[in-house]
């Protein structure tokens, strides 16, 4: 028995049985609900992590289940937790919808082996998911995942264990944690300039979008004395009609409100907390790559915190330039946040993010989290006294403009071979019309120009999406680069 448990574990060959294969991507499962999303599937990957808990020896460590507000993300965290507890294994349970950072602060803050939170993050309504921390509280690495796909290969529904919720709360192998966001908001509270907050006593509109970050933010700007008024802030199974992330699409009634409403600032933050998306005082929308660079600006020229910062492939070049100014490094790795909280840990790096919105601050936990992140925005409006459109303009006088642009592109899957074969095995580039300064490999492919300018053709980890990613002074030279790819890849 033994050996066989290890071939499930070392082997990774994927063996599909009487079940639907599944596959984890660079931000952990994703699948439509109803179609590979449903409750034997996640039962599955529960039994999957058991054995594997098991195996290793773990199973004297709880294991922390959270969940988002999306269709079905209380009952599949539940179906988790009957699977765990079926098991042998004891389960900290959320008794509210939480963020995925409340997930990971609590596997490290209580050096846990392990974190699940039942959430699809930005994808569309009809997804659902899983993602898996491990210890430290860090998204699983890629070689977790792999083992266990290769492991649900052995399983078949039939191979699951299970104990119904009520009989397991009765046996104390399910526990609800009572006050499970105290740590989390306290450490947060501890490193904030709550003074400088509390003088300035920002207006602050707050969009939700339906997700599970609003018990937290909240609380904190409470405490520093803001006023804050919330949108979307009930459970909507479908956002809205809208996605469920802080677009600068998604955030138009934002935009709205905020300049009717006279607010200092409006925050949307994304259905699992760890996407943030800006709207200035004056309406304007701010992005992630704008939010990244006026942070790295404030906590390392303002606030004095010191360290290179760290981007993924995807994100503004604007952060290279600030970072040489500094006198600091700016390290590029893949796109996967798991990538970016690891290359922080290795360099001791000040910041690192992407420019989809999601960001981590060294000594906080090791991945992004928009409640810190928006509370460090706040903090820095109130200490500097200036809008952040002011201080984003700043920023350019002295290193540039820099115009970024992407579409996400469907194509037939038939076709995918032939794509991934243009672009990755046979290495063609487009014709740009302009030279090239060099092709990087790294995730996809990203084409470097002599102006500081790029374009990332890469296929999205989380659906299946071509996406093309280009930055560039202007708008005109970015869709410029994208068509260059269309064109050539004929999609």
């Amino acid at each position: 028995m033994q050996n066989t448990t290890r071939r499930v574990f070392d082997d990774n060959a994927n063996r599909p049985a009487g079940h639907a294969i599944i596959r984890f991507g660079t931000g952990g499962w994703r699948a439509e609900i109803g179609k590979d999303f449903h409750m034997d599937n996640v039962r599955l990957i529960g039994q999957a992590m058991a054995n594997r808990i098991l195996f290793n020896g773990d199973e004297k460590s709880p294991v922390v289940i959270g969940y988002d507000r999306r269709f079905l993300s209380d009952s599949a965290a539940k179906w988790l937790a009957e699977v765990l507890a079926g098991n042998g294994i004891t389960v900290w349970f959320m008794r509210r919808s939480a963020p995925i950072s409340l997930v990971m602060h609590t596997v490290m803050k209580k050096k846990l082996c392990y974190g699940l939170e039942v959430t699809a993050s930005h994808n569309p309504p009809t997804y659902n998911g899983i993602k898996i921390i491990v210890s430290e509280g860090r998204d699983a690495p890629a070689d977790f995942t792999r083992q266990l796909e290769g492991a649900m290969c052995f399983l078949e529904y039939m191979d699951v264990k299970s104990m119904p919720f009520a009989e397991a709360v009765a046996a104390g192998k399910i526990v609800y944690l009572e006050t499970p966001f105290n740590d989390f908001l306290d450490d947060i509270l501890a490193v904030l300039d709550n003074e400088a907050i509390r003088r300035r006593g920002p207006r602050i509109l707050f969009d939700t979008m339906h997700g599970s970050a609003t018990y937290p933010l909240t609380t904190i700007f409470y405490t520093d004395r803001c006023t804050v008024d919330l949108l979307h802030s009930e459970k909507d199974a479908y956002f809205g009609g809208m996605l469920a992330e802080p677009s600068e699409g998604a955030l138009q009634e934002l935009q709205r409100q905020v300049v009717a409403g006279g607010y200092d600032l409006g925050i949307g933050i994304d259905g699992d907390g760890d996407r943030l998306g800006i709207i200035d005082r004056d309406g304007s929308y701010l992005d992630g790559n704008d939010i990244l660079v006026l942070m790295y600006d404030y906590l390392h020229q303002r606030k004095g915190w010191k360290g290179a910062v760290v981007r993924n492939m995807t994100t503004t070049h604007m952060l290279n330039r600030m970072a040489k100014d500094f006198g600091e490094e700016c390290y590029e790795v893949p796109v996967g946040f798991k990538y970016v909280s690891a290359k922080i840990d290795d360099t001791d790096a000040l910041l690192g993010g992407e420019g989809s919105g999601g960001l981590a601050v060294r000594g906080h936990i090791h991945g992004k989290d928009s409640v810190y992140a928006a509370a460090l925005f706040v903090e820095m409006i109130c200490a500097t006294g200036r809008s952040a459109g002011e201080l984003l303009k700043e920023l350019r006088a002295k290193y540039g403009t820099f115009c970024q642009e992407e579409v996400n592109l469907a194509f037939d899957p038939a076709e995918k071979e032939r794509i991934w074969k243009t672009v990755m095995r046979k290495r063609i580039l487009p014709d740009f019309g302009c030279p090239v300064e060099r092709a990087g490999y790294l995730d996809g492919c990203k084409v470097y120009f002599p102006d500081d300018s790029f374009v990332v053709c890469r296929f999205s980890g989380t659906e299946p999406l071509l996406r093309i990613t280009a930055e560039g002074a202007t708008k005109k030279q970015c869709l410029a680069y994208i068509d260059a790819w269309r064109n050539m890849l004929e999609i």
